[in-house]
């Protein structure tokens, strides 16, 4: 492929992108906040998870290892793989 063609392609491409935008219109303000807040909630809930069950765990069969603390880590891992998921999948909406 030759640069030129390679130049059109890239100039096509953003036309397209353009021009589909302009048709879906611009996101208002409540769009962002609620994303904002999905964001948010997918990292929060398997925090929290994390944390009760580390705590029940910890309650229930002591041990040298913190469970709470484990699973804190591992909940807020699974959060930010999941506001990633959904950040994602917005975009290629877009």
């Amino acid at each position: 492929m030759n640069k030129r063609q390679t130049l059109q392609d890239n100039v096509d491409a953003k036309q397209s992108r353009k021009l589909d935008a302009r048709q879906q219109g611009e996101h208002s303000a409540w769009f962002g906040l609620g994303m904002f807040g999905l964001v948010g909630w997918s990292i929060a809930i398997p925090t929290l998870l994390g944390i009760a069950v580390g705590v029940w765990i910890d309650e229930r069969w002591p041990s040298r290892f913190s469970w709470t603390l484990m699973l804190l880590i591992g909940g807020v891992g699974m959060g930010c793989l999941n506001a990633w998921w959904w950040v994602n999948r917005e975009n290629e909406d877009e």
